[in-house]
């Protein structure tokens, strides 16, 4: 099934088991489809007079045989002429002039997602189907996905776009399942031409919603549409991912973004810069850079406040201001910059046990755990050396690079531990 127009011609091949193909021909060889939404199909027909027939002959067995094909109730409209449907060609996307390939800075860690990115807004659902976007939260992947449906919607005004977070994707199925409007449901996810999901990693673990965007998912890949999904980790990472699924998501191509290194995060606070029309100097842009590495959205909200600062405040910039500036971006999210007394405290509620214990010199089972897991998520989610780390704990380095070999290699083998260091890392970056 490749289009709506392929649903009225299934439609009318079992509607020839009880009316005569010459019939039929006769009143829908020049009907079209013109949209297909939710659980309405809107057909245009030539004249006043077919539409007139169709309506009182044939709207029955129709409407019978288009619910059969697309599952639950389809209503049929028919229109005539230059009557226009209601536009549905865009559904949840949001046309943002910063969200487009222009503006999208490239460097070594995003160099492959970019040019994978740009391949297919230029030829949708010809190589790389599914496209599987991953990395951090705050990296540039919704950019990636704005930035693909952009280039679709101009090269192929009439494609039906579907943009919806994977969050928003369960939700409304939920809200379907209350509201018995499945069919519906159904029907707007599988005639999209491009459907973008963000933050696909949200339907791993929910049973339904796997099931229908498993049937979604191969509707859309068998009919040679473009799916474009975006996740904080790979498929094989998804421990609560059903394994047919995992394998779908790897049909197409995987591409990572990593952290901005130095040069890229230059690079995306000049330009952030040059959009609003100022320039910082450089020992301004190396402060900016050295001390906010792993979000890019923080790169810019800081350039953004420095300048507000500046022009509305009347306030130099000055390192000294810039310092606040970053503490005040820092504070808005603190969990995409942790500190090790934000992970240890994040720890000690995850074990229900209290941070000076984590600490102590106890070395029963109970407060080991916690210690090394503590230990393992400082190392991961900042810059802290291996000596720095124990100095926290009050320990050297040898016992803080056991404590992360070991949660590491056994998160290699034991999916359980997996989702708790996923779950902590979610909590932290929360904060």
């Amino acid at each position: 099934m490749n289009g709506p127009n392929d649903v009225l011609k299934m439609a009318l091949s079992h509607m020839e088991k009880t009316i005569s193909p010459v019939t039929l021909s006769a009143w829908f060889d020049d009907t079209e489809v013109v949209s297909l939404t939710g659980d309405q199909i809107t057909l245009r027909a030539s004249g006043q007079f077919k539409k007139e027939i169709i309506e009182s002959r044939f709207i029955g067995p129709l409407s019978e045989a288009i619910s059969q094909i697309l599952g639950g109730n389809i209503q049929i409209r028919i229109i005539v002429g230059d009557e226009l449907p209601a536009d549905n060609t865009l559904i949840g996307l949001s046309f943002d002039d910063e969200y487009t390939f222009e503006h999208f800075i490239v460097g070594s860690s995003n160099k492959f997602a970019h040019a994978a990115a740009i391949a297919v807004a230029n030829n949708p659902a010809e190589n790389y189907n599914p496209l599987f976007i991953y990395g951090q939260s705050g990296l540039g992947k919704t950019h990636l996905l704005h930035a693909i449906g952009n280039v679709i919607h101009q090269n192929h005004p009439n494609f039906r776009i579907i943009y919806v977070k994977g969050e928003d994707f369960t939700n409304e199925l939920v809200t379907a399942l209350q509201e018995g409007e499945v069919p519906a449901f159904r029907g707007k996810y599988r005639m999209a031409d491009l459907l973008l999901i963000d933050d696909v990693q949200f339907i791993a673990g929910k049973e339904r919603t796997q099931e229908e965007f498993f049937h979604t998912f191969n509707a859309l890949y068998e009919s040679g549409k473009q799916i474009v999904l975006t996740s904080d980790r790979p498929p094989k990472e998804m421990n609560t991912l059903e394994d047919r699924m995992k394998t779908r998501f790897e049909w197409g191509l995987l591409a990572d973004i990593q952290p901005p290194d130095l040069e890229t995060r230059l690079a995306i606070i000049a330009s952030k810069a040059l959009k609003l029309g100022f320039e910082l100097p450089r020992d301004i842009m190396y402060q900016i850079a050295e001390n906010l590495q792993s979000n890019v959205r923080q790169l810019e909200g800081t350039v953004k406040k420095i300048k507000a600062k500046h022009e509305l405040n009347g306030e130099p910039i000055t390192t000294a201001m810039v310092e606040n500036v970053i503490e005040e971006v820092k504070s808005i999210n603190p969990g995409l910059n942790p500190t090790p007394d934000m992970i240890l405290k994040t720890v000690a509620i995850f074990y229900s046990m209290p941070v000076d214990q984590i600490l102590a010199n106890k070395r029963s089972k109970d407060t080991v755990r916690p210690r090394q897991m503590a230990m393992y998520l400082i190392r991961k989610l900042t810059n802290y050396s291996l000596p720095e780390i124990g100095k926290v704990f009050n320990r050297d380095h040898t016992t803080v690079m056991h404590a992360c070999n070991k949660i590491e290699d056994e998160r290699k083998i034991n999916p359980e531990t997996d989702d708790i260091i996923r779950t902590l890392i979610e909590n932290i970056q929360n904060l």
